[in-house]
């Protein structure tokens, strides 16, 4: 199955009335840290699109650049033991999803309707950058936007610094 492209990210921007351009950068952004160098903003504002199965049903985490998720907390939210918490694989990204790993945006997935969730995490910014359908395409948007384009609720299921 092919992969979604970042037009495809484009079409969805502009079937949810955002009018925002994807980036496209020569380097690879498909990690939080390396996305915020080629932005120049901070890693927290960096949106993290994290894809999990839980109990045979994906979803769709959204984090801050900074925070990793914990799947104790996740596994509480569904009410199941932490081992039916995977992270999808790069094929299940594809299939599910739509996009290959690094470059799955928060919205305009291959298969509609997908449960998300928005860490608590993500509220510290207003202006906010997400993957655009590939390793090396960002866009921005702001919270308000992320909520309202995803449906997602937010939930704290950021895994807490170690002391």
């Amino acid at each position: 199955m092919e992969a979604l492209t970042p037009a495809d990210v484009q079409n969805a921007l502009k079937r949810l009335n955002l009018d925002v351009k994807i980036q496209t950068f020569e380097a690879s952004t498909a990690t939080s840290q390396q996305a915020a160098d080629a932005i120049g903003c901070e890693l927290g504002q960096i949106v993290k699109s994290l894809a999990f199965i839980i109990d045979d049903q994906p979803i769709l985490v959204l984090a801050s650049g900074d925070q990793r998720i914990d799947d104790k907390k996740l596994a509480a939210i569904f009410n199941v033991g932490r081992k039916k918490v995977k992270t999808a694989t790069a094929e299940e990204c594809v299939s599910i999803y739509g996009y290959a790993p690094g470059g799955v945006p928060p919205f305009g997935h291959r298969i509609s309707g997908l449960p998300t969730y928005l860490d608590d995490s993500l509220q510290r910014y207003e202006q906010l950058f997400a993957a655009g359908g590939s390793p090396n395409a960002i866009f921005p948007l702001t919270l308000t936007q992320l909520v309202a384009a995803t449906g997602g609720q937010f939930a704290d299921v950021k895994r807490e610094a170690a002391v």
